[in-house]
């Protein structure tokens, strides 16, 4: 009897183990909604820019911000390429005008904010800047195991390719809980 006592605790405790590693690895929740702003510290254009997706169209997103690529990863999912477009010159007046004019310049080991609908904050560093074609898929693609943004805009004269930045997530922050009023807690007897 006790032996099977024993067994039963030893169990149970593999189990406790076996639990607190699986939820050490787990993947945040996603908040409740996908909205999204942009923040690149380096660039004085692109200061918590609107990250469009959804049932946005393209057109419209890219007028009045970025565009989250459809079919292209999240900041709160583990394994994901973030992948968002934004204009080289874009429409005055609006937060596009401009927004990725100086993208060339953003270099390795900078920092790249991107924030959710909740104000979590998802710290990227950039890693690799290249030159593809308009119709190069395979840059939007996750690397295995990573969390990757990525920022496209158009290159410069002619606007036939494009300049692609990645950048690393390297940390989240979660936004500070929000504490009740004093007024609004109960009072302690005693």
């Amino acid at each position: 009897m006790v032996f099977v006592g024993v067994a039963l605790v030893l169990v149970s405790v593999g189990l406790v183990f076996a639990d607190v590693r699986e939820a050490g690895n787990a993947v945040p929740a996603a908040p409740k909604d996908q909205d999204m702003t942009l923040t690149v510290p380096s660039m004085k254009r692109v200061k918590d820019i609107p990250v469009y997706g959804g049932p946005i169209k393209e057109e419209a997103a890219l007028r009045n911000g970025t565009l989250h690529v459809k079919d292209t990863g999240f900041p709160w999912q583990r394994e994901a390429n973030v992948y968002i477009a934004g204009h080289r010159l874009g429409y005055p007046r609006t937060d596009s005008f401009l927004v990725f004019w100086d993208l060339n310049e953003l270099e390795r080991g900078r920092r790249v904010l991107l924030t959710d609908s909740e104000d979590t904050r998802y710290v990227y560093r950039v890693f690799d800047r290249r030159i593809v074609g308009p119709d190069e898929v395979s840059v939007k693609k996750p690397i295995a195991g990573k969390n990757i943004l990525s920022l496209q805009t158009c290159t410069l004269p002619d606007y036939k390719e494009r300049l692609v930045v990645q950048a690393e997530l390297v940390r989240t922050v979660k936004a500070p809980v929000r504490q009740a009023a004093e007024g609004s807690l109960p009072a302690r007897s005693g």
